[in-house]
This record gives structure tokens, sequence and C-alpha cells, in this order.
């Protein structure tokens, strides 16, 4: 069984020392109550909840999984997820982040980030549930009509209803362009409103079925008649599980039901479905064939929070492997013994073992910072004034989700393998717990696009494709940064190798465009580099802001003292990573021949 305390100082420090999150909020439309006050007492509440109500379901619920009646086609969850769930609605937490006219808080972005992080060290597998649901209401507030976001989104938003993300095929995995589920045409409603019925089948829909709320909103993509071929020729649908009666309260079944549950590596007590759907009715969100943009819609939220599932699988793993460090005797320092009233020093004595402990450290400190960025120009991007504003907020949000998505999510791998580590073979054993996150952290790099898809994204697509306008964004506000602070002596050991970086990292970007204007292939073979090189410089840049942000706070001694330790440790023992990633991108596209 493992521990979790939601870091509420760390979390706290990152939002309103670091980012300066209090003075923006407050800046922006409808932001003049959301006061450190306020995103305080939400943090508070979150992590009581959390750590009473989700975090002693995690181990259990893993153990238990859900559970399939084939013959109603239903699943029934965990014990405890139905009353967790519940609460959760009552708490308001649903809509949070929603706006008012739709029953939500309208609280910041940044706050739900920070709220999420929480609840998915919780228990990740049980935040999956609401978690799609996010997406789902973003979509039918940008790309819906009126009526269908009275209609699905509100419940939604109550949490009386759940919504998923039906996109994958069997054929179709990260090309959608192959899918081949068909919308036909099938009349109007009692409303006036087209009804199309939908058929095919969707796999690896996360909370495809459950028991969690009275009604399932799927959102799916799906092909009309006379689609054109490939992506451009995909739609967007509303399915609910159960028909609405006139009232808007679930009527009878639609023809939409879960063939099967999949037996997974991880994250055991989330229903990952085969959606079927033969013949169900179904409503066209936006216009027909322009379903790519509401997907999008949905998956740069998704990315941005699967980002966050990287960072809480990360916290629990380092509370834990710290706590057993501290705990766990064995052995005698290598310079004498520490603790020589006991049998053995403890683990902490060792330095390998406060290298794995540090390098957690780092990444989940430093991904914290970047994470909560990201989502504070989300909130810049839709509620500033200032339309210059919105449009760099956007710009950076564009660039930095393939990071933010991409490089956590493989340092959360890195993260809760080291500490399973420090456990030793207790770590191999189901019942200490750590295993789980180990299992649990691999489907993060795969869903809502693989490694190499934010890869691709981010070199082919932000950098190519778009001229780089965010990375130049990004750069620039180093650049600033270190113009800033290069005077200060103290800092001159993250100032320095941190502009050096920045400066490479550009003219790295312009020798691949020029490269990839000669040989496409060059930008395949240099994009997961690529993409881990600007993941560890800009992790660099928000450590050297973590060290000023700490040196002009009122934390204590010690919590600035740990952050000057950590960067320190980051900046020599981390930052070097990128030579290597320079030297892969360098060797080019010929040193990968072709496999027969």
């Amino acid at each position: 069984m493992t521990a979790y305390k939601a870091p509420l100082d760390d979390l706290r420090f990152a939002l309103f020392d670091v980012l300066g999150a209090e003075e923006i909020l407050t800046s922006l439309q409808g932001g003049e109550a959301h006061s450190r006050d306020l995103l305080d007492a939400v943090l508070e509440e979150a992590g009581r909840f959390s750590e009473q109500l989700l975090a002693p379901t995690n181990a259990p619920a893993d153990a238990e999984g859900c559970h399939y009646d084939k013959a109603s086609q239903t699943v029934t969850t965990p014990k405890g997820f139905k009353e967790a769930f519940r609460q959760f609605a009552e708490g308001g937490w649903t809509g949070l982040t929603n706006p008012e006219i739709y029953g939500g808080q309208a609280l910041p972005g940044v706050l739900g980030t920070a709220t999420t992080e929480i609840f998915q060290s919780g228990n990740l597998a049980w935040s999956l549930y609401p978690l799609l649901s996010e997406g789902a209401t973003h979509a039918l507030e940008m790309h819906g009509e009126e009526w269908q976001r009275e209609r699905f989104m509100k419940p939604i938003v109550a949490g009386r209803w759940t919504g998923t993300m039906c996109l994958t095929e069997p054929q179709a995995g990260s090309d959608l362009g192959l899918l081949k589920t068909r919308a036909e045409p099938a009349g109007t409603d009692a409303d006036g409103h087209a009804i199309y019925r939908l058929s095919g089948t969707k796999i690896f829909i996360s909370a495809g079925e459950h028991d969690l709320t009275d009604n399932i909103v799927h959102l799916v993509l799906a092909r009309l008649p006379d689609a054109p071929e490939g992506s451009r020729g995909i739609s967007m649908f509303i399915v609910p599980k159960f028909k609405l009666n006139a009232d808007g309260t679930p009527g009878e079944r639609n023809s939409v039901a879960a063939g099967a549950i999949e037996h997974k590596m991880g994250i055991h007590a989330c229903s990952t479905c085969v959606m079927n759907f033969d013949g169900a009715e179904g409503y066209l969100i936006g216009k027909p064939h322009k379903g790519l943009a509401a997907m999008f819609t949905m998956m740069n939220a998704a990315r941005l929070s699967v980002g966050v599932q990287g960072l809480a699988l990360a916290e629990r793993a380092l509370q834990n492997s710290l706590n057993y460090a501290r705990e766990r005797l064995q052995s005698r320092s290598l310079s004498g013994a520490k603790f020589p009233d006991k049998p053995a020093d403890n683990l902490l004595v060792q330095p390998d073992v406060r290298r794995m402990l540090l390098t957690q450290r780092a990444f989940v400190e430093g991904s914290r910072a970047l994470v909560l960025y990201t989502a504070l120009q989300t909130d810049i991007e839709h509620r500033s004034t200032d339309q210059a504003a919105r449009q760099k907020a956007g710009e950076l949000v564009a660039f930095l989700i393939p990071i933010a998505k991409g490089v956590v999510t493989e340092l959360a791998q890195e993260c809760t393998k080291e500490a399973l580590q420090i456990y030793g073979g207790h770590g191999y054993i189901a019942e200490n717990g750590m295993e789980q996150f180990v299992r649990d952290a691999r489907i993060i790099t795969l869903y809502e696009g693989t490694t190499g898809i934010q890869a691709a994204d981010l070199l082919g697509r932000k950098i190519l494709q778009l001229q780089g306008v965010g990375a130049k964004h990004f750069l620039q506000e180093i650049s600033t940064f270190c113009q800033q602070h290069s005077a200060n002596e103290s800092l001159r050991s993250l100032i320095a190798p941190l502009a050096v970086a920045a400066r490479e990292w550009s003219d790295l970007t312009v020798s691949l465009a020029q490269r990839a204007a000669a040989d496409p292939e060059e930008v395949g073979a240099a994009a997961t580099d690529y993409l881990y090189y600007s993941g560890y410089v800009t992790l660099a840049y928000l450590w050297a802001r973590s060290v000023v942000a700490a040196e002009a706070s009122s934390q204590s001694a010690a919590f600035k003292q740990a952050k000057r330790d950590t960067a320190a440790f980051y900046f020599a023992r981390i930052l070097p990573r990128t030579l290597m990633h320079k030297a892969a991108i360098e060797a080019g596209v010929q040193t990968l021949p072709d496999i027969a």
C-alpha cells in the first residue's frame, strides 16, 4: 500500500512564485475574483478529496479491475468508484473550469490542471472517467450548436453524465484517414434536428462503458456517404448511450454497446472498451467533413492532461521511494557509519540512491512548472483582452503541448523505474505498490499520440510547417531571462549554460530546417531526439526560474536550499543529455538504413 500527500507547497510555489499566476489571472477577463486565497482553498479541498477518497482505492481497484457482463454488455467499476464519483460531482469538480452559463464555475484552466494532478496521483485509473468528459465538453463548447450544448453538455458539466472520445479503429490508429465507421442520414427528431445512424467498431475507448452515471455521451468520428477519402472526409457525431426523452432525461437504449473490455498491462480500474455502433442514432457536430477540427480541440486538451498524468505518477512514486529510502536500513556508508547506534545506515547515505531520488525530484518539479506554465498560457489565450497577447499565448501553447505530453510522459517512465529500483526486490512485489506505477505509466507514452507522434508534431508541424513561431516566442523569453540575470554571480552556474543551450537550440533548429528542405526523411530521423533536446532545455529554463523565484520568496531556508541543490543537480547531470541528442540529430538519416 503506497501513501500520498498532495504536494500543496510546491504547487503553490510553482503557481504563485515561479509563474506569478495570481497577477496574471486577476488581470484576465472574468478573473477579478481569482485571487490566491480562492485558488489556495480549492487546492486544499482537492488535496483532502484525493488523500481521503481516491488514494486508498488505488491498489485495491487495480487488483479488482472492472467487471464486464457479456449478457448485458455492461461494466461495473471497482468498489468505491461510484461513491467517489458521486462526491466528486456533488463537490462541483466536474464543472470546475466550464463556463457558468452551462453550469460550471468558470475557474482558471491552470487551476484545473493543478487539481487534475492531485486527483491523478490519488488514483489515475479513476481520474480517467471525469477526465474524458473535459475534452467532450470543450469540443461541444467550441464546435457544437447551442441546443447540443444545452442537451448534452450541461449534464456532463453537472456530473450526471460523462463523455468519451471514440476515434481509434482496429485498422486506424494514428492514421485516422483509414477509419471506416459510417454515418447515414436518417431523417430528423421531434425538434427537427438531423439524425444520423452510425455503424462501425471503435477500440481502446477509455470509460466507454461504466456504472458511474446515468448516461454516456460518445463523440464519434465517422464518414458520411459523400465523404472524400482520407482525413478530409471525417465528421464528428454525438452518440448518447441512451436516447433522450422529450424532457432531456435518458430514455431508450441506443444501438451502441461495449463488445468487450481490454485486458491491459496497467490502469486496470479504467474500463477500456471495444465499442460497437450498430445503426446508433447520433447528431453531427459542426460542418460535414470537418471533424478533425473538433477532434484536435479534444486532443490538445487531452494531450496536456496526459502529460499531467506522467507528473502525477512520478510524484507519488517519488514520495514513496523517498520515504522508503529514509526508513530502509541496509549496509553502511562508504565513508563510515552514519547511524552507528543502528544495525545499518539508511539508503540515503548511498550516493547512487541520492542520484535516483534527485533525478525524480528534478523531473517532477520541473514537469510541474512546465504543465502549469502551459496551462496558464491557455488561460491567457482564452481570456486576455489583448488580442496580441491571446495570439502569442496560443502559439506558445501549440508549441509546448508536444513537449509537455511527449517529454513529461517519457520522464515519468524513468521516474517510476528509479522509484522501483530504490525498493530493490521489494519494488517488484505487488503488495508494495511500486510496480503498479511502472505498469500504469506505460500507457501514457502511447495514448493521445505516441512519443513519436508528439515528436513529429513538434518538428514537422510546429517548427517547419508553422515556421517555429511558438519556438521563437519561447527562445526570446529565455534570452530575455538570461540577460536580466546575467550579472547575478550566484546564478552564473545556471544562466551561462542556459544561454548556451538556448542559442544551440536555435542554431540546431535552423540547421534541421535546411536539411529537411533537402531531404524530408531527415524530419523523421531527427524528430524524437529533437523532442528530447527541446524538453531538457525547457526544463533547464524552468529550473533556473524556480531558483530565482525561490530566492525572492518567503519560503523557508530549507525549501530554498532544496531548489538550489536540485537545480544544480539538473544542470550538472541531466542537461548534458542534450549533447547526446544533438549528436544523434546531426548523424542524419543516413545512419538509419533500410531494414528488410
